[in-house]
């Protein structure tokens, strides 16, 4: 394998869709009330992008030194795990990566707001080091909070209602409440994501005392999260287009449930944890899709 390879694996590309949602969720409600900025936009999906990146290499290194990730895991090998990084190697990079956020994030901010009144960009930066933390802490040190439960809580509150309402703010410099009900949309279908690779990772995550939510509720339970979810995050975007009908191109976004629903209709049918991996794309890949129609239909009100 070439030495960009490696990286490549660590980075999860699979992943990038469903971690960039949000930002094309709040860039879409900026432009429904009016408000455009291509470089605001590029940078934010790099930051994101970034963050994500870093959870990845922190979720790997974490994981790999635990010993989590072992033969018993179903889903596709880490790079920690196979030995196609070492130990200092994967941390090296997550130092790097961090690096990496911490000028995206610095000009982000500084698009966004610039640097003369620096309360914007104090919150903004705080905030931006809370997401690095966030994404380095799920897996890693004594406080781990993805080994206790609270991964979902943490995905739904960064991928969802920090991703969606923070991006919409960088343009509009104003929050609107209306706007919590698509960030609470994709902060549910983030933590569907999670919940399936839970789901997927039952048996392994017990045996190795990573106690996640569905580790403590089991997998009948877990499913049954599951659905409330995905549910949830409907009624959040059917509640949204109602309210904001202007024609018929507002309810856009709801053609995405379609294939959200029948991967519902897959998990409901799944008995066996080994048989959840393939849906983990096909969620992650129709939030992206609902995040894209949002951006279409609020760009058609213009």
């Amino acid at each position: 394998m070439t030495k960009v390879g490696p990286w490549i694996n660590a980075a999860r590309l699979r992943t990038l869709p469903l971690s960039v949602s949000g930002v094309v969720v709040g860039s879409a409600l900026a432009n429904l009330y009016g408000v455009q900025d291509m470089l605001i936009f590029v940078l934010a999906l790099l930051t994101t992008i970034g963050f994500q990146v870093t959870s990845n290499f922190a979720n790997d290194y974490g994981d790999g030194v635990r010993g989590t990730d072992n033969e018993d895991r179903i889903g596709p090998k880490r790079a920690l795990q196979s030995g196609i990084v070492t130990r200092e190697e994967l941390k090296q990079g997550v130092i790097i990566s961090i690096v990496i956020d911490f000028l995206l994030v610095v000009a982000l901010v500084y698009c966004a707001f610039g640097f003369e009144n620096m309360f914007y960009p104090i919150v903004f930066l705080i905030l931006g080091a809370a997401s690095i933390w966030a994404a380095i802490k799920y897996t890693i040190g004594a406080s781990a909070y993805g080994y206790r439960g609270l991964g979902d809580v943490f995905v739904f509150l960064f991928f969802g209602l920090l991703a969606v309402m923070g991006s919409m703010f960088l343009y509009t410099k104003s929050l609107n409440a209306m706007a919590l009900l698509p960030a609470a949309a994709i902060g549910f279908l983030s933590a569907g994501v999670l919940n399936l690779n839970n789901l997927r990772d039952y048996e392994s995550d017990k045996k190795a005392n990573k106690n996640t939510l569905i580790v403590y509720i089991g997998f009948s339970n877990g499913k049954k999260y599951h659905y409330a979810l995905l549910v949830s995050a409907f009624i959040c975007i059917l509640v949204f287009s109602i309210l904001n009908f202007k024609s018929w191109a507002t309810y856009l976004p709801l053609l995405a449930f379609i294939p959200i629903f029948l991967h519902l209709k897959r998990v409901y049918r799944t008995d066996r944890n080994d048989q959840i991996d393939p849906e983990l794309k096909k969620l992650a890949l129709s939030t992206f899709l609902l995040s894209v129609l949002m951006y279409i239909s609020c760009n058609i009100f213009l």
